[in-house]
């Protein structure tokens, strides 16, 4: 099967699969092994401690591929701002730029005269139209369904990437609810050119930072298993349910500031699960694919698997 696609042109890769950006995860080990099988993966900037440690992370992404690889800009995210960071990925040549949350009219202006490929994150289709009209060469656009930082119109994949897609002449790429051949397929029938997955590559061998009690929890996770967090303050987002979350809505629903909820959405909380594996002290990221999750293969065998289910379903399509 041919997949050649305007996002596969654009950002110069074998396949139309971007790897999300996952604070606190996304590193040179898991976004060299995307890139070296055939997809886009990326370094998550904003999770890092300094411009220099960013550079470090983009060196040893290079010398662990050769392929395009790109470095993600949580907007607004762990309270810095991000001029020192951008500079670095401006300095070390990178393909892509990738923007997550917050306004990205300042990203936009600082890559200004620059080649770097810039990708915006959007959940609603005017979004997608301020980013389009800013300069960006394609959006990615989450449903309800994913992992994170949401939209607030509770609206599904299924309808948010061919309402995009009608709206914008940029590529389009989806993203939430997607982690097998399947759910590749699907986006591409609604019209998106490329898909991004965050959960299911959380779930792999190379992903070396995740702890194994978070892996296993995505294992044993079911479609029901996540819970959204924070929308009591604007700003929703899809964790696994345990008891910390439980707890984030018992305050939520008392006292639903962002002051009382400080300690409980905090980076540190989510370190100390993601890292630790210390379930009654923090909580994880996920999107409602967990439930299609059910091993940890490397990242190759889990391209390898996706783009022959996908090509087995075009082939039982055609017949």
């Amino acid at each position: 099967m041919n997949w050649n696609t305007r996002i596969t042109e654009l950002l110069q890769i074998k396949y139309p699969i971007i790897q999300g950006g996952l604070a606190y995860l996304a590193y040179a080990d898991l976004a060299a092994a995307v890139s070296n099988a055939g997809g886009l993966g990326q370094i998550t900037a904003m999770s890092l401690g300094s411009p220099e440690e960013l550079r470090a992370e983009i060196n040893k992404v290079r010398s662990l591929t050769e392929q395009p690889f790109g470095v993600n800009f949580s907007i607004g995210e762990h309270g810095r701002s991000f001029e020192e960071m951008l500079n670095v990925a401006i300095e070390e040549g990178v393909s892509v730029v990738s923007m997550t949350g917050g306004n990205p009219t300042p990203i936009f202006e600082q890559l200004k005269g620059t080649s770097i490929k810039k990708l915006v994150l959007v959940a609603a289709t005017r979004q997608a139209q301020k980013a389009q009209e800013l300069g960006a060469d394609a959006v990615m656009v989450v449903g309800q369904e994913g992992g994170g930082h949401l939209g607030r119109d509770d609206v599904s994949t299924m309808v948010l990437v061919p309402r995009v897609v009608d709206a914008v002449s940029i590529p389009v790429i989806a993203s939430g609810g997607i982690g097998d051949g399947r759910g590749m397929m699907a986006a591409l029938a609604l019209g998106a050119e490329g898909i991004e997955m965050g959960t299911r590559f959380i779930a792999t061998k190379e992903c070396i930072h995740a702890s194994q009690v978070y892996k296993q929890a995505l294992i044993d996770s079911s479609e029901t298993g996540t819970t959204v967090i924070k929308r009591s303050i604007g700003s929703p987002a899809r964790a696994l349910k345990n008891q910390w979350t439980e707890k984030i809505h018992e305050i939520e629903a008392v006292t639903p500031t962002y002051d009382a909820l400080k300690e409980y959405i905090s980076g540190q909380a989510n370190k100390q699960y993601i890292y630790e594996g210390l379930e009654s002290q923090g909580f994880g990221w996920a999107g409602q694919v967990a439930g299609l999750i059910d091993d940890v293969p490397s990242v190759e065998a889990l391209i390898t698997r996706m783009i022959a289910q996908a090509e087995g379903f075009r082939v039982k399509w055609m017949e």
